[in-house]
């Protein structure tokens, strides 16, 4: 049986092969089956070189895992400590597409820009895109590029956390975690979303607009941590069950499409926090999370420059202090990103699950979700009346982009580069809310992040009892295990956010600075 090595497996990923690890083996992708993936071509662009063996299992169950041998090409050459890493050639700007003459070729999106220093703000292995217009391109990436560049972390360390993870994934699937509790754990949620429905329609009935309104926008509030749920397939198990029930809720009764947020949260999952690749941190002009956003970076992920123009300045000087007005509006955005991921999958190739009546079926939802409360609103008997619904109605599930921002926005944002293991970068960029049981259901049981992100195919009501061998597991291995109140938690983000601003605030007076030296020696 011939044994990869790891340079054999460069030379082929450099000639084009879509190749990772899983379980000492190797796996090679059809170039085809990137556009047919049910979870998106980010999810295994990211891993191209790469020991993908604990995301793998976290986010596919049995039977797929099973199906992946019939890609296997055979062991891989170990280091005593493992696989040791490659550069998936998308951290460098680098990806495949279909030319004029029907093969694929080597596309530059964006120039890497390497840290120029070791700090634990830049590490040395810390990559970020930026779109630079008249650099050099080459026709491909070398063996040098797909090298990663120096990491502060070590192999041998890294290889433990591993070890240990899947260690906790068995435990967890013992104590059968896995197991929808439809009954106890989404009983309960139903008889909620059926009262919160009720009394929105019988107050508008009444005329009590204002009411309703705020008793629709708790629907929309409560029904996405189901949604969100169904999105993982974490509620039936069954695919196909779990996208239409999701296509009903999310598209039909609260205008989202499911299959927008499943894609942007998968890769979300997968480069959290990266500030060129982790879409649920690129919220410019709106937000920068980390002072890199200053150099306007190239995003991986909606294939464009995030331009830090006059507009970014002035809303990021002030971040902080808009941050729950611009949060409360939020959900309009939720709209608008439904409509751009429809608008341009529209002439996809049918996915491996559902086909092209997936896509009709969402542009359908979407469609009577607009009929419907369209005519909610002009059904309100003014047009100040009808304004005043829209708006209430949309405030209302504010507290739910809140709640995410809180997981991750105060949480680190630098690159540790491929080496790092699946549960070291969960762990360092998310965080939990600690609340009380009493107010769970207001969370949806989504403010135990932490284990969510360890295990997302879990069902959301498994994810408290997970959360005890999580925190064993991480004071086991040396990690934090960040959790916060939800004051406490506001009070990190908005200091964050602060931080950022007062970089830009100091940077301008530099600017400054520097421009009347400038001007007195020219006038000298």
């Amino acid at each position: 049986m011939v044994i990869h090595t790891r340079e054999s497996i460069a030379t082929r990923i450099i000639n084009g092969e879509l190749l990772f690890i899983l379980n000492g083996n190797l796996i090679r992708v059809p170039q085809q089956w990137l556009s047919t993936h049910p979870g998106g071509a980010l999810t295994i662009l990211h891993f191209i070189g790469r020991d993908a063996t604990d995301e793998v299992e976290a986010y596919h169950p049995k039977h797929i895992l099973d199906n992946m041998r019939a890609f296997s090409q055979g062991p891989v050459q170990l280091s005593e400590h493992g696989w040791v890493p490659l550069l998936p050639p998308i951290a460098t700007g680098w990806i495949r597409k279909l030319s004029t003459d029907g093969s694929f070729q080597w596309h530059n999106e964006a120039t890497p820009e390497y840290s120029s220093e070791s700090t634990p703000h830049s590490p040395s292995s810390q990559i970020l895109l930026i779109k630079k217009a008249g650099t050099p391109i080459a026709s491909g990436p070398s063996l040098a590029s797909i090298q990663p560049p120096p990491t502060p972390l070590s192999l041998d360390v890294q290889a433990q956390h591993s070890a240990a993870y899947k260690e906790l994934h068995k435990r967890v699937i013992d104590a059968g975690l896995y197991k929808t509790r439809h009954i106890s754990g989404y009983g309960p949620d139903v008889a909620r979303y059926i009262f919160l429905a009720l009394s929105s329609y019988f107050l508008y009935q009444c005329q009590r607009f204002f009411l309703s309104a705020v008793f629709l926008g708790a629907l929309w509030h409560q029904l996405m941590f189901i949604c969100h749920d169904l999105g993982h397939v974490g509620v039936t198990h069954d695919w196909y069950k779990d996208r239409f029930l999701s296509m009903f809720l999310a598209d039909f009764i609260g205008g989202v499409s499911i299959g927008w947020w499943v894609h942007n949260h998968n890769v979300h999952h997968i480069v959290p926090n990266h500030p060129s690749h982790d879409p649920d941190i690129q919220h410019l002009p709106f937000f920068a999370p980390t002072p890199a956003f200053f150099k306007s970076l190239y995003s991986s992920y909606y294939k464009r420059e995030l331009t830090f123009d006059r507009v970014s300045q002035l809303a990021i000087a002030a971040q902080h202090r808009l941050f729950y007005v611009i949060m409360s509006l939020a959900r309009f955005n939720l709209y608008r990103l439904s409509f751009r991921y429809l608008w341009i999958t529209r002439n996809e190739p049918a996915k491996a699950r559902g086909g092209r009546w997936v896509w009709w079926t969402e542009v359908v939802a979407i469609c009577g979700f607009f009929c419907w409360y369209g005519r909610v609103l002009r059904g309100c008997g003014s047009w100040q009346t009808s304004v005043m619904y829209l708006i209430v109605s949309n405030m209302v599930p504010s507290p739910l982009h809140v709640q995410i921002v809180l997981s991750h926005y105060s949480r680190s944002t630098i690159d540790l580069g491929p080496l790092e293991s699946f549960p070291h970068r969960q762990l360092r960029t998310t965080s939990d809310v600690i609340c009380h049981p009493s107010v769970e259901f207001l969370h949806g049981g989504l403010h135990l992040q932490i284990t969510h992100h360890l295990f997302p195919r879990l069902p959301r009501y498994n994810l408290k009892e997970a959360s005890h061998l999580v925190k064993e597991f991480a004071k086991e291995q040396g990690l934090e295990y960040a959790e916060f109140g939800f004051i406490k938690g506001n009070s990190e983000v908005r200091s964050a956010l602060r931080g950022v601003a007062d970089q830009l605030k100091i940077m301008k007076i530099v600017a400054d600075s520097e421009i009347r030296e400038a001007m007195n020696r020219k006038a000298d």
